[in-house]
């Protein structure tokens, strides 16, 4: 039986990827909002947002809305893949 991915078994990268798994790769989420969803503080958001767009499994777009500044995050198709994966994994180990 494979490994199960270690960067989407943590806890919040977890409840992380299931949050950005239900838009679909062609939509985002803004990042005060899945903040709020998860009840992550901004900072410990950021580092695991940062580890799984290193493993190219999520995108963070930041753009200008009017004068402030906005982040949106989505999940990329190899994060849905890997994701998918993960789930298969899950099922068949219990």
């Amino acid at each position: 039986m494979a490994e199960l991915d270690p960067l989407i078994h943590a806890d919040a990268r977890l409840r992380l990827m299931s949050a950005l798994n239900t838009l679909g790769t062609k939509d985002a989420i803004a990042f005060p909002k899945l903040r709020e969803i998860l009840g992550m503080t901004a900072g410990n958001l950021s580092t695991h947002l940062r580890k799984l767009e290193d493993a190219g499994y999520i995108t963070q777009e930041k753009v200008i809305e009017g004068r402030t500044p906005a982040t949106y995050l989505g999940i990329t198709p190899l994060g849905t893949a890997a994701f998918d994966t993960y789930k298969k994994q899950l099922l068949e180990l219990l």
